[in-house]
């Protein structure tokens, strides 16, 4: 259903030092929104902090979940109007059993796995209480188009973390939607080939930029789209003819999407 994606005042935004998460944080500042950075790398936080304003920046690792506690609690202390969480955060290997050696690729996997599944799942459910004080607040997640189709045979943990995130949104949505109050939002955001650094890792990094893939989206033209579904106020975000095709058929299918929301309604 729609609803104000927009309604809150300031977001934290995990992998906000480039890419996406850069391009969100970007576009909510010119929205009159404040932002919150979180990644892995202070130099790249630091850069993209002061190039579009955002209002602070924290060097945090989604993958290591036992730092989470401490900094829930900094950076509610230090801003408590922080209404909105980004899970944006995402790792990409390919993994490949004909290949690795199992401990190399079990390793691999965990990394996907942590940063992935583990990290959305406990930095939301620690930011829950502090956001069920507010007014209203947001989730948004950053899943992707391979969690509905896994084509990307090369890249089978990043497809099922994917995966798991979007039956997540789901769930959350629906649960929270049916708390008392019914204040928090979710709205699940799924990429196509877009041309961020998520291919770092392959033999080709670029493969995912346009000049080499045409069905890829850059960024701009990611964003273009994704800001008239969030002003629109759409649950279910992607973007471009590959993201609308896939999405689109998953939630027009009778034994897919549509009979989530008959079960959501009460109905089988």
């Amino acid at each position: 259903m729609p609803s104000d994606n927009l309604n809150f005042q300031c977001a934290l935004i995990t992998g906000g030092g480039g890419g996406l998460g850069k391009a969100l944080a970007s576009y909510f500042i010119s929205k009159g929104k404040k932002v919150i950075l979180a990644g892995r790398t202070k130099s790249n936080l630091e850069t993209a902090a002061k190039e579009i304003g955002a209002t602070a920046y924290y060097v945090l690792d989604t993958g290591k979940t036992s730092a989470f506690p401490e900094f829930v609690s900094l950076v509610t202390q230090k801003h408590p109007e922080l209404d909105c969480l980004v899970n944006n955060a995402g790792v990409q290997k390919p993994l490949e059993v004909s290949k690795l050696d199992p401990s190399e690729f079990l390793y691999k996997a965990d990394e996907e796995i942590n940063v992935n599944i583990r990290g959305p799942m406990h930095l939301t459910l620690q930011l829950l209480p502090h956001f069920r004080l507010k007014p209203a607040a947001m989730i948004i997640n950053v899943s992707s188009v391979l969690g509905f189709v896994p084509f990307s045979i090369i890249n089978p943990v990043y497809n099922g973390t994917k995966a798991w995130l979007h039956f997540w949104s789901m769930n959350l949505r629906t649960q929270l939607r049916d708390e008392p109050q019914a204040k928090i939002g979710v709205v699940e955001i799924a990429p196509p080939m877009v041309g961020t650094d998520l291919h770092r890792d392959r033999e080709d990094p670029d493969d995912n930029k346009k000049e080499k893939n045409p069905i890829s989206l850059t960024v701009e033209e990611f964003m273009q789209e994704v800001a008239e579904k969030m002003e629109r106020g759409d649950g279910m975000i992607t973007a471009g003819p590959m993201g609308r095709e896939i999405v689109g058929a998953w939630y027009e299918s009778d034994k897919l999407g549509k009979r989530y929301k008959k079960i959501e309604e009460g109905g089988m």
